[in-house]
């Protein structure tokens, strides 16, 4: 249709009472370090079933923040899958410690328990940390990779930007809801509009562990400490009587100003009250492209699927082979545009990006160039309807000069 809206891979979803709720923080007394932001913390470490929830400025600083409460640092060497945003890496580098790229399975863009393996053997003893990512909404196999990354000593941070609301399969009739840190250390979340919920910008890192919570709250907030069991000069944080004078802080070591404010709290705290409907939404509407596309297999096909997780979808990714259909991605994407759709491609290799490349050297990792080669993210948000799907399907089987050839995968 001619005056059809253009649908974007991802969009955000606001409602009347989320607009309330900034309206109601904006009015008030705190517009940062207020009350929101402990709300949202507590709500989210609640609904999420962790300990702590630790809120900050976005996605990226939560990965920043886990990298600095392990105490990573030169010499050291993190695990991070090739098929993730640059943030899952480049908080390693931070820091001052190196990545050692894992492979990913091409179906699903996720590190296996074997690629793992792979990459330890690559990275050695200066291997401290493995960050295995949640991708499109679909979790990696934490209770193997735990398992492996335990015998070895490394620490576990999960990305789980992709997954909020998702859970994986523990035991029979027995679920771990991501970031409830069941196999980790600690999880990340990113609110940025595209994810299933947003805050505009804003970021969370869940943990049971009090230490690393306590880390990651004084490096948010430029390092500094109030609590007067902490302080070093006595004679500077104490008055004649004792008592720790009201005005004092100190500041141990250097950190960085990462905090939520309170405005964006606000409009988290709303949308996670949606989450749930948002995530069901979003299953649906998996559901229905998956209905749509599986008739073209195998020139395109729905991403692949693990079998022991209950996915919080993220983004809808078709799996399609340009060549067999006789175009590039980039003349499919142009004329996705023109038919009023918007796609995306998550993501460039890791160790294909210049800085990479430039550090480490070329190196070959199929399954995540396998993938790459083939992901095209489709349009998903919850205010979408099944007649939308159709409309993306149309159009990409249209594009692909598969429209009305299902068979055409295989002659």
């Amino acid at each position: 249709m001619a005056d059809a809206p253009f649908l974007p891979y991802g969009k955000q979803v606001i409602e009347d009472d989320d607009v309330a709720a900034v309206a109601e923080a904006l009015r008030g007394d705190f517009l940062t370090t207020g009350p929101s932001v402990a709300a949202f913390e507590d709500a989210f470490a609640a609904r999420v079933g962790a300990r702590h929830a630790v809120s900050c400025a976005n996605g990226t600083a939560a990965l920043h923040l886990t990298a600095l409460a392990l105490g990573l640092k030169p010499g050291d060497r993190s695990i991070v899958p090739a098929i993730t945003f640059l943030a899952t890496a480049n908080c390693a580098r931070y820091v001052g410690a190196d990545v050692t790229f894992a492979d990913v399975d091409p179906a699903t863009a996720l590190m296996t328990d074997a690629t793992f393996e792979d990459a330890l053997g690559r990275a050695g003893a200066a291997a401290k940390s493995v960050y295995p990512v949640h991708m499109n909404g679909q979790t990696a196999d934490m209770a193997a990779i735990s398992k492996r990354a335990r015998a070895r000593g490394l620490a576990v941070v999960e990305d789980a930007c992709h997954a909020l609301g998702g859970a994986y399969r523990v035991a029979d009739g027995v679920e771990a809801k991501v970031g409830a840190c069941r196999h980790s250390d600690m999880a990340i979340f990113s609110f940025h509009p595209v994810k299933i919920i947003a805050c505009g910008e804003g970021g969370m890192v869940t943990t049971n562990d009090d230490t690393l919570a306590a880390a990651m709250r004084r490096q948010r907030s430029h390092g500094m400490v109030r609590e007067p069991g902490q302080f070093e000069d006595k004679a500077q944080a104490f008055g004649p009587d004792g008592s720790s004078n009201p005005w004092y802080y100190e500041m141990p070591e250097p950190g960085f100003n990462y905090r939520l404010s309170d405005i964006h709290a606000a409009l988290g705290l709303s949308q996670l009250k949606k989450l749930d409907r948002f995530a069901a939404r979003r299953g649906k509407l998996v559901a229905a492209y998956d209905r749509a596309l599986s008739p073209y297999a195998p020139v395109l096909c729905p991403l692949g699927r693990t079998a022991y997780d209950a996915p919080g979808w993220h983004l809808y990714v078709a799996l399609i082979d340009f060549e067999r259909a006789g175009i590039d991605r980039g003349a499919c994407m142009r004329r996705l545009v023109a038919a009023g759709i918007g796609s995306q491609v998550h993501y460039l290799p890791l160790h294909r990006q210049p800085y990479y490349r430039r550090r480490y050297g070329a190196m070959s990792l199929p399954g995540a160039e396998r993938y790459y080669a083939e992901a095209l993210s489709l349009p998903l948000s919850a205010q979408m309807t099944e007649d939308d799907v159709g409309r993306v399907t149309r159009a990409l089987t249209a594009a692909l000069g598969l429209d009305n050839k299902t068979d055409k995968g295989r002659r």
